[in-house]
């Protein structure tokens, strides 16, 4: 952030460089006084736009915090609720968690774990199957859209990676 007494560090984050278990950020903290202001979803999604960028799917580091849930599943479902209702009917109806999880950058686990959320997993035929109702995609994507969730995340076009 920049006042009149120049620019002030917000917050901190980490990545490994290499990380086996597709860890995309090891630690993200806002600064107290910076909390609440949008740079921890800045973060979140700026990890998850270099993760994409490198045809990669990742995750947080685990575990987390009782407010790194909250913000994580925020973002995700964010994500995929936004993303599906970009999709015709019929990139809807070729739906699979890989396909999701490669768009979006986002592991399979965690991507399953927030459909779960979203309440669109069901059984068919003694297979899991995602189940996308776009009213329904709607009506929980409007709460995000008037608080402008997404404004605070990075803009992809300002990165050169």
């Amino acid at each position: 952030e920049v006042d009149r007494d120049g620019y002030h560090p917000v917050g901190y984050f980490s990545k490994e460089k290499e990380s086996k278990e597709q860890y995309n950020l090891a630690c993200i903290v806002s600064l107290p006084p910076y909390q609440r202001k949008g740079y921890g979803k800045f973060i979140i999604s700026l990890s998850y736009e270099v993760t994409k960028r490198r045809g990669e799917i990742g995750s947080p580091e685990k575990p987390l915090s009782d407010l790194g849930k909250l913000s994580y599943r925020s973002y995700w479902s964010f994500v995929l609720l936004d993303y599906f209702d970009a999709l015709s009917d019929a990139e809807l109806g070729e739906l699979t968690l890989d396909k999701l999880a490669y768009a979006l950058g986002v592991k399979p686990e965690d991507v399953l774990s927030t459909l779960q959320h979203l309440k669109m997993i069901y059984q068919l035929k003694g297979q899991l199957a995602i189940k996308v109702n776009r009213d329904e995609v709607r009506a929980q994507l409007e709460p995000y859209r008037q608080r402008r969730f997404s404004a605070a995340f990075c803009k992809p076009e300002l990165l050169s990676l």
